[in-house]
């Protein structure tokens, strides 16, 4: 058996594959250490054995709260404030007030090693010595340490870990030149930090974890999700814990491609809406779009990502009135913990899922996963405290609520398709979490998307993601290549690194694809264009032109390229693979009831349907709203969904 388990802001999620079936779970999240969550869920599917897939939040959490450990940072001297520095990027440019992210490493933790020249990598030197000294007086739990161009040459670096790892055997040590070996001092210097300041906790919430799994019954190390889309061990993911930031999200992904390459749908938008926020990402050719340089908590982080988009809207989002009177939503969140005050637990302030049960389209006294009851009456008495404030009633309230939420997600969504060169239009919205489907036909109709699809599962889609992840091993290399460069030599060295580190790692080879970063010289920023030993620069050339115009609108096809970075990513075999997962069935007796719900031109009855009843090729027509175990779909008006032999809901109008 494998499970994939899911953290998420509010739920944690469990999907089980026995081979021939899937099982899935939901409890709420526990607040601290997650792995409570974790053993929680498994504990209520009474099976063992179990091999497990872990999508976790404990690494983004510690970075955004800023929970992490007391880093240190040893970099060569006059370099000790490149991290706060930083670049001469303003992050709101006509915003007086606006105020840097602070580094991680307070500047009285920041070391300078002098160096007499570039071949300086003595450990013994006494420049070297005092600064381990410095270090030592400093005492830190974690050490990162990033020297000029040890991206072209690692030595000085690991001379230097040596004699840090010698008079500190305990803190945890980052090299650069092993994190992040590329070029751009600043961001390979943030990337190492990150890694650092996150080593010591990570690695004791995957140490704990994995004792408490074995004691329920999980063989083997589990493995975590990366926040490329694939999977890691468990011990590489504590030395590595920057490669699994976006962890969670990841899996959602790796799901809807898997599932728009089943429906033959070749451009996609995936759509996460959960309790605490909303990603997006945009997937053409089964492919999800992969990013080399990812912002988390306004620092860089140079870890191959999903180009995944979040935004602070989910169903426990809170709505407020801000000073001057105008109804906003986000990006607080209720969370778990009390969560919506439709939860009874406590939760006052009026929620997105409040607003969605007060408008009807969800039910009061449905549960949600667990033993939790949706209790309109506390519902109704939050959001209509919100519209006392507004001076409206709480019908007009909750769809203000919803509209305000909805408007977010659209900024999102163009975000990753518009802002980025791609039409939305030609894309399906593939919309999964618990509150996805009862916002995505709004959200692609007012996008003139062609459609949108609610795979099967869909409350737990990132958990069946896991299952579909492959394991994964990246791999990188700084190089400053022009036309008549040995570029296949590069290519070839980083590609047999990947399938090296895999095969470490005990998984069989599948598949490795090879990348190049390509720009115009002269230019400061580059596009990752594919390219596999032997393709030339003539061939890599055009590809960059024609990428170059796709993103940005135009191409100087009569200018000189280089190189800058070569990547590659090898992958194994998933636990499951789409065509594995059984088919629908369903066939049963569907209708359930008329509920009233609140329309655009006011009152009117919705029918509602049990969706794991629902036969291969039934059309339900909106209003309807289709319930399944974990999550809720609602159809407007002139709305269809027809059911895929996969169990997915086709939508169309």
């Amino acid at each position: 058996m494998r499970a994939g388990i899911d953290v998420g802001g509010t739920f944690t999620d469990l999907v089980l594959w026995d081979g021939a079936l899937l099982r899935t779970a939901k409890v709420s999240t526990t607040s601290g250490d997650q792995s409570e969550g974790v053993i929680e869920v498994l504990r209520s599917t009474d099976a063992v054995g179990i091999e497990l897939i872990h999508g976790t939040t404990v690494a983004t959490n510690a970075l955004l709260e800023r929970t992490g450990a007391r880093t240190a940072l040893v970099t060569d001297s006059g370099f000790e404030d490149l991290i706060e520095i930083g670049r001469q990027d303003r992050p709101s440019l006509y915003d007086v007030t606006v105020t840097r992210v602070q580094p991680l490493v307070e500047s009285s933790h920041r070391v300078g090693v002098p160096r007499r020249s570039f071949d300086d990598v003595d450990p013994g030197g006494l420049d070297v010595g005092e600064a381990v000294a410095d270090l030592a007086d400093l005492a830190p739990d974690a050490v990162a340490i990033s020297t000029l161009f040890s991206f072209l040459d690692p030595s000085r670096e690991q001379a230097l870990g040596a004699a840090v790892a010698a008079a500190l055997p305990e803190a945890a040590i980052s090299l650069s030149s092993t994190v992040a070996p590329e070029f751009r001092e600043f961001e390979r210097t943030s990337t190492t930090v990150i890694n650092a300041y996150l080593q010591p906790s990570v690695a004791r919430y995957l140490d704990g974890l994995g004792a408490a799994l074995a004691e329920v019954g999980v063989t083997g190390a589990p493995s975590v999700m990366r926040s490329s889309g694939g999977l890691i061990g468990l011990a590489a993911a504590a030395r590595l814990p920057a490669s699994i930031v976006l962890s969670g999200p990841a899996g959602g992904v790796v799901a809807a491609a898997a599932l728009g390459t089943a429906l033959g749908q070749s451009s996609l938008i995936s759509f996460d809406m959960g309790g605490t926020s909303t990603d997006v990402c945009r997937i053409t050719d089964g492919r999800p779009q992969v990013m080399f340089e990812r912002p988390v908590g306004g620092l860089p982080n140079r870890m191959p990502s999903v180009a995944i988009h979040t935004v602070g809207a989910g169903g426990g989002s809170l709505a407020w009135v801000d000073p001057g009177g105008a109804l906003r939503v986000g990006p607080r969140s209720a969370g778990a913990i009390p969560g919506p005050a439709a939860y009874g637990r406590g939760g006052v302030e009026p929620t997105v899922t409040d607003a969605n049960l007060v408008v009807g389209r969800l039910a009061g006294g449905a549960s949600l996963g667990e033993a939790l009851t949706l209790d309109l009456d506390s519902a109704e008495g939050a959001v209509g405290r919100l519209g006392d404030a507004l001076g409206l009633a709480p019908e007009a309230t909750a769809r203000g609520i919803l509209e305000v939420v909805e408007s977010h997600m659209e900024r999102a969504i163009r975000v990753v398709s518009v802002e980025e060169g791609a039409d939305p239009r030609n894309s399906v919205l593939v919309a999964f979490g618990g509150a996805g489907g009862m916002h995505a036909t709004a959200l692609a109709r007012h996008l003139d998307m062609a459609g949108v699809i609610v795979p099967p599962h869909a409350g737990v889609f990132s958990a069946l993601g896991l299952l579909l992840a492959p394991p994964r091993s990246d791999s990188v290399m700084g190089a400053l290549l022009a036309p008549g460069g040995n570029l296949d030599d590069a290519v070839d060295a980083v590609r047999n690194s990947a399938v090296a580190d895999l095969s470490s790692a005990g998984s069989v080879l599948v598949a490795v694809e090879c990348s190049v970063d390509v720009r115009y010289r002269g230019q400061s920023h580059e596009t990752s264009i594919m390219y596999e030993a032997g393709d030339g620069w003539r061939t890599l050339a055009d590809r960059f032109h024609v990428a170059h115009f796709d993103r940005n609108g135009f191409a100087r096809t009569g200018d000189p390229i280089e190189v800058v970075a070569v990547r590659a990513a090898a992958t194994g075999h998933p636990a499951v693979t789409f065509d594995q997962l059984p088919s629908h069935e369903g066939g049963g007796d569907a209708r359930r009831a008329d509920r009233t719900v609140l329309l655009p031109d006011g009152p009117g009855d919705a029918t509602v349907w049990w969706r794991p009843d629902l036969a291969v090729g039934v059309e339900v027509v909106g209003p309807a709203i289709i319930e399944e175990p974990e999550a809720t779909s609602y159809l407007g008006p002139g709305e269809r969904a027809i059911v895929h032999e996969s169990g997915a809901l086709e939508v169309v109008w």
